[in-house]
């Protein structure tokens, strides 16, 4: 159940009012229940990854090593996830105002930093293998990958039917990778059964290294946003300003700041010029709704001024730059 309350104090350089609108407890529940899907995602992922190392080293696949290889990588990514749910669940303190909602986006963090290693690790051994093929029981890859395809379809079902967060879509991009692999393992085995090619191993894990790393890019550029206080995406700053000036009662808005505290949080500071200050308690709640149901802004800090001090401001380095 979230909760909303406003605070009034005093401004040290300019005299006035701030007046905040926070939603603490909004997504609480659906961090509880991300961490319990990646959890048992966790349980299942470590479990197969063991049957594939057993496979890929009595085979000679680097196919299903490297999909074995990857798993693990899952698992502690997975781990990760769960753990770093936990924390942003967390209440706010006097030594973390926002709480440890960022937990997330640090764990979605880590957890592609991790992908970009595996993956590395992958095409070395695939390129090596090139120049040096080894034997490899088609048969036996087979059955395992397949076996692997199902298991990750499970996984992934189970995932996409939790809330949507960055650690779960983080979790998702490896989970991806994995049912990439069991495909390349399960057409590598298969023509190394019926043809005896088995350059077709190592070319495979290549081609699933390219297909992880587009789909890892996306997620790594939208974590770095988030740490960089970036502007959400699919938010236009100057349309949220016009979007605010037009509210009945506001004359103009300046020192306009939009971030993420998590990818289900967001979070606005602005200050606002009114024709007068003695109607801001009729103005603000115009303006929080505003940003709540057109915006997903919950998080809002307002700054009242009147004309005078909206102008003093606009020239005071310490104010920010207009917008």
């Amino acid at each position: 159940m979230s909760s909303a309350h406003t605070h009034d104090h005093e401004h040290a350089h300019h005299d006035h009012g701030h007046d905040h609108d926070h939603e603490h407890g909004l997504g609480g529940h659906h961090h509880h229940g991300s961490g319990k899907t990646l959890i048992f995602s966790l349980c299942f992922t470590f479990a197969f990854a063991l049957v594939e190392v057993a496979g890929g080293w009595l085979s000679g696949s680097l196919a299903l090593l490297s999909d074995a290889g990857h798993m693990f990588t899952d698992t502690s990514s997975l781990a990760i996830g769960a753990f770093a749910a936990w924390l942003s669940r967390r209440p706010a303190s006097n030594s973390h105002s926002f709480g440890l909602q960022r937990a997330e986006v640090l764990g979605a963090l880590v957890n592609a930093v991790m992908m970009i290693g595996v993956v590395a690790a992958i095409a070395i051994s695939a390129i090596h293998r090139l120049f040096q093929p080894e034997p490899v029981a088609g048969g036996m890859v087979m059955i395992i990958a397949g076996i692997g395809l199902l298991v990750n379809i499970l996984i992934g079902y189970i995932l996409l039917r939790g809330e949507q967060t960055m650690n779960v879509r983080g979790a998702l991009l490896h989970v991806l990778g994995d049912l990439m692999g069991s495909v390349a393992a399960l057409v590598a085995g298969f023509v190394i059964l019926f043809t005896g090619w088995t350059p077709i191993d190592p070319l495979l894990s290549l081609f699933v290294c390219v297909l992880i790393c587009l789909s890892a890019i996306p997620l790594l550029r939208e974590v770095v946003r988030v740490l960089m206080e970036g502007v959400p995406k699919g938010v236009d700053a100057a349309g949220v300003s016009r979007a605010l000036a037009d509210v009945d009662g506001v004359r103009s808005v300046h020192d306009l700041h939009i971030w993420s505290l998590s990818s289900s949080q967001r979070a606005l500071a602005a200050h606002v010029e009114i024709a007068r200050l003695t109607d801001w308690n009729a103005v603000l709640p115009r303006l929080q709704q505003l940003l709540a149901e057109r915006y997903s802004i919950t998080h809002t800090t307002l700054q009242p001024e009147d004309r005078n001090t909206a102008r003093a401001c606009a020239v005071d380095i310490d104010c920010g730059v207009a917008t």
